[in-house]
């Protein structure tokens, strides 16, 4: 393998102990105070309830455009129910008005929690 023009031998546990390394690398996992965030290595990106096991406490993305996506589409205020709109159902509603709201990606807050409801930065509904 050469890197920055200098080359290196690498035995097959070496490689292999470096194929993982990368492999966590590549598989970033980010916590907020109710939400978390997975890009996986086959790309897909997960947003799951923050201490919630079972899969009823997450949705999984094709990647994490998609769901920057759905934050594009959504209007300047919007609630769970805005986001259950998009084919979402239940608490993954909640878990995404969340998310969007503590992610630095998108610029947005929570402006009320009965119901729950996020204003994007600069809209003034």
């Amino acid at each position: 393998m050469v890197v920055r023009g200098e080359r290196h031998d690498l035995s097959r546990r070496e490689a292999d102990r470096l194929r993982d390394a990368l492999g966590r690398a590549l598989t970033q996992r980010t916590e907020f105070f109710n939400t978390v965030g997975e890009r996986r290595d086959d790309g897909s990106y997960v947003v799951s309830r923050s201490g919630a096991e079972s899969s009823g406490h997450r949705k999984v993305f094709r990647n994490f455009d998609t769901v920057v996506e759905l934050y594009g589409r959504l209007p300047p205020e919007f609630t769970a129910e805005s986001v259950g709109e998009r084919g979402l159902t239940g608490g993954r509603r909640h878990m995404l008005v969340h998310h969007f709201a503590e992610h630095p990606e998108f610029d947005c807050e929570l402006v009320s929690r009965q119901p729950l409801t996020a204003r994007k930065e600069g809209s003034s509904e």
